[in-house]
């Protein structure tokens, strides 16, 4: 082999080797913005449950990638703490937005969001077309002197994005808002595992001591991962969907409060539970279920530190010039629909060696936490108090 030859070999596997480093550093970016975003997702989910003893659904990475999008077009005490709530103060600014967009790229979630302005603001071209190339956020405007008007625009925006998967009517809007954030997200995936609408029978789900309803109970025997939480008191069931997402089942024992686990959901306990899963052969006795939930942040928000972007104090000059301009509403909507997605018979316990394995019936209050695994991203969080009620 030549001189020149061998030189431009060594150039070739040089070029091969650095383009191999920049693709470990984007992942490793990526996974830092979702560590560092973790808690404030976890902290959202225990903001909103604390305040309520009924169903919660929630996508924590929905709502923050729409509060980054308005990051970008505030400016000084507004755009530092808000960076600070959402745990992000610790990365480079100016590359938050790429990273968002990785990372939506990989998570694929399907979701919308939108800044609606009043009728009058002149939002700042530069600022709309980086909000929506990099977090897929529009810019939309709104009467809100006329509820009826506002109302309608929002409920238009959330229908023709999320094609009726997502209840698209909201409350009243206040007619001194100046801008309001709104996102929305669905979910429904296909479960590695299928469940067999065979075997979907009505069972008893304990609700409370004092109440009892009667709902759709889908059941499959097979090899699942699983863990307990003796601390917590709580079991950790994790449902593998196709392609890149799961579903972390939380379990409360019997005579453990469903909040107290609450309370303890942050992001170390997650990543722990997700550390700690072993296969084991078991019974799986699962609920089916839908839920569709609706929700305020404005005053959630200040609960996590972030308060500056909902004062008239408030720094959005990059957003829009006009005065006065401040985030004055947080609409978030997220819908789910679990079932049996499959038609699959149902492995029985003889594959096993005759037995029937343990069985998990989760016929009480539970929790879960889908995520995507390859990032440990949590997409959605929620809590089934009733099943029976969507």
């Amino acid at each position: 082999m030549t001189t020149k030859m061998m030189k431009i070999g060594l150039l070739f596997l040089f070029a091969l080797l650095s383009t191999a480093g920049q693709a470990q550093e984007t992942d490793a970016d990526v996974t830092e913005l979702v560590t560092k975003n973790m808690e404030f997702m976890m902290s959202l989910y225990r903001e909103i449950a604390g305040s309520s003893d009924d169903n919660v659904f929630v996508s924590p990475l929905s709502v923050s990638s729409a509060l980054a999008a308005l990051t970008a077009g505030a400016q000084g005490a507004t755009r530092e703490q808000t960076l600070r709530g959402l745990g992000l103060d610790p990365l480079n600014a100016d590359r938050i937005p790429e990273l968002f967009q990785k990372l939506q790229g990989e998570v694929k979630l399907d979701q919308a969001a939108a800044i609606f302005a009043r009728q009058q603001a002149v939002v700042e071209t530069p600022f709309a077309e980086q909000i929506k190339t990099y977090f897929g956020v529009d810019v939309e405007k709104a009467d809100f002197t006329n509820a009826q008007a506002s109302q309608s625009a929002i409920s238009d925006f959330i229908k023709s994005k999320m094609g009726g998967k997502v209840r698209e009517a909201v409350g009243t809007m206040d007619p001194q808002t100046v801008l309001a954030l709104v996102s929305a997200a669905f979910f429904q995936g296909n479960w590695e595992l299928p469940f067999s609408a065979n075997y979907t029978q009505e069972e008893r789900f304990f609700v409370s001591k004092y109440k009892i309803v009667q709902v759709p109970m889908m059941f499959r025997d097979d090899k699942y991962y699983l863990a307990y939480d003796p601390e917590v008191k709580a079991g950790v069931l994790k449902l593998p969907y196709q392609g890149a997402a799961a579903m972390l089942v939380i379990l409360p024992d019997k005579d453990v409060d469903y909040t107290s686990v609450d309370e303890v959901l942050t992001a170390q306990r997650f990543l722990g539970w997700v550390k700690k899963l072993k296969k084991t052969k078991l019974e799986v006795q699962l609920p089916r279920f839908s839920l569709d939930q609706a929700y305020s942040l404005g005053k959630v928000l200040p609960n996590l530190a972030i308060s500056n972007v909902l004062e008239s104090t408030a720094d959005l000059s990059g957003v829009s010039k006009d005065p006065g301009l401040r985030l004055s509403e947080v609409l978030h909507k997220a819908a789910i629909q679990v079932k049996e997605t499959g038609n699959m018979a149902a492995p029985t316990g003889s594959q096993f060696g005759g037995s029937a394995p343990p069985r998990l019936s989760i016929n009480r209050p539970f929790l879960f936490v889908i995520y995507h695994e390859a990032t440990g991203c949590p997409l959605f969080a929620g809590r089934v108090v009733d099943p029976s009620k969507m």
